[in-house]
Formats: C-alpha cells, sequence, structure tokens
C-alpha cells in the first residue's frame, strides 16, 4: 500500500509544483507515491468555457484528459509506478520550457501525437501508446479516479488532491505553492500540513492572490519570485 495518493492533472502548474516538493518529500521520508488521475475538463463538464474561463483553458483542459488517457494506457501497460515516470516527463516538456510569444510553450501541440510521442521514446516505451489519445472509453476510468478523489475532498476543489496513509487517511485539496521549498525545508513544510489537516475541525485556509508559478512556462525563472495575480476560483475565472 502506497503512503501517498496524488491525484493530478498533468496540465496543471500547482499541481506540477507540489508534486515535484512531494517528490521531495518523499525521497527523504522514504514514502511510496501512488499517481492516480483528476481531469480538469471532466471537472468542469458542466461549466460554460467561454462565460466563465480565459480563451485558452479549455483546449488546455482537453489537452490535459487526452494526455490522461495515455497515462491510463501507460499504467495498463507498465504499471502504476510507469505513471509517475509518464508525469514527470510530460510536466517537464508542459511547464519547465521558456515561454513563447502568445501563450506557454506545447499549449497548441499538448495532447497531440507530436507532443506525446517523442516523451514516450525517450522513456523508452511503444510510441503506439499514443493511439491513447483518442480513445475515449478510457474517459470511464478517468472520472472514476476522479469522482474518487471529491468523495474524499467535496467538489469545490481543483488539482492537486492527496490523501495521507490511503484508503483511510486523511486527504486534502493542495497545498497550493507558487514556488518550490528548499529540500531542506521541504520536509518541515510536509509537516505543518500534515498537522493543520489532521486537526479535526479544520475545514479551509485560503487566499485567492498568488504569485505567478515559478516555472519558465510562466516567465518565472528558477530563483525568481513571480508577480502577485489574482487566480480567482483558483484559476483566474473571468466570473462564477
Amino acid at each position: 500500500m502506497a503512503d501517498l495518493r496524488f491525484w493530478f492533472d498533468p496540465v496543471c502548474p500547482f499541481a506540477w509544483l507540489t508534486s515535484r516538493w512531494v517528490e521531495e518529500v518523499a525521497r527523504q521520508r522514504e514514502y511510496e507515491v501512488e499517481w492516480r488521475f483528476i481531469s480538469l475538463r471532466l471537472l468542469n463538464a458542466h461549466v460554460d468555457y467561454d462565460a466563465h474561463f480565459p480563451p485558452e483553458y479549455e483546449a488546455g483542459h482537453t489537452a490535459g484528459l487526452r494526455l490522461l488517457r495515455v497515462a491510463a494506457r501507460v499504467r495498463d501497460d507498465h504499471g502504476d509506478a510507469a505513471v509517475g515516470r509518464l508525469y514527470t516527463a510530460l510536466g517537464h516538456g508542459i511547464h519547465d520550457a521558456a515561454p513563447v510569444e502568445g501563450g506557454t510553450p506545447g499549449h497548441d501541440r499538448r495532447g497531440t501525437t507530436a507532443f506525446v510521442v517523442p516523451v514516450l521514446t525517450e522513456l523508452g516505451w511503444d510510441a503506439a501508446l499514443a493511439d491513447a489519445l483518442e480513445d475515449t472509453s478510457l474517459d470511464e476510468g478517468i472520472q472514476a479516479e476522479t469522482d474518487e478523489a471529491l468523495a474524499l475532498t467535496g467538489k469545490d476543489v481543483g488539482t492537486p488532491i492527496l490523501q495521507f496513509r490511503p484508503p483511510e487517511g486523511l486527504a486534502f485539496f493542495g497545498p497550493v505553492i507558487s514556488r518550490l521549498p528548499d529540500p531542506e525545508d521541504a520536509v518541515a513544510l510536509w509537516d505543518h500540513v500534515i498537522a493543520l489537516a489532521s486537526f479535526g475541525g479544520f475545514t479551509e485556509l485560503k487566499r485567492s492572490l498568488r504569485e505567478r508559478p515559478q516555472l519558465r512556462s510562466f516567465g518565472v525563472e528558477p530563483g525568481e519570485v513571480g508577480t502577485t495575480e489574482d487566480w480567482h476560483g483558483g484559476s483566474r475565472r473571468q466570473k462564477r
């Protein structure tokens, strides 16, 4: 049994940052992490994207769902541990490349064969796994894992969702971080988060003002602090 379950959508920058922190904590504490799926596109299936989100969000969330289909096929063929390897490789390609004019790198090609095949090749896997991008039959399983996460936290959340010591352990949305702690601070931050979330009466600690994520895809280099922005609803929605 894993020590920690981590639900992710590969296009979410905050899930990516939290995952890199969790990887460092897992290394130091010798935790086993189980990577599970939550789709922002399925989570927002009822939402009018044109009315509620900036223009690029629907394409981004759809790309995330397509990439999760590939992750589901990778899990079927190579096992649970392979999902973490794939997420790491996809994340570097999506989040750690420099921005380009008019958007972040990969925004026009995330969720395409041209983006996924080189990742699969680098990992030593069959490029035919990219066919899963179009396989909507995989959405049922992705929806089930999305529902599983929401059953642990409630529905007014996003990504990531973590559960410590599953299947009975505490679960929560976040933490949402805009930059990585130093390795020597990573475990201390983890212990603070777990202590807070472990209190039975704790519900929420939140602010919508966030630093722009410390990712090259957002034009913020390692060591820099991003401009503070208001991420209304956690995703810069235009309105609720």
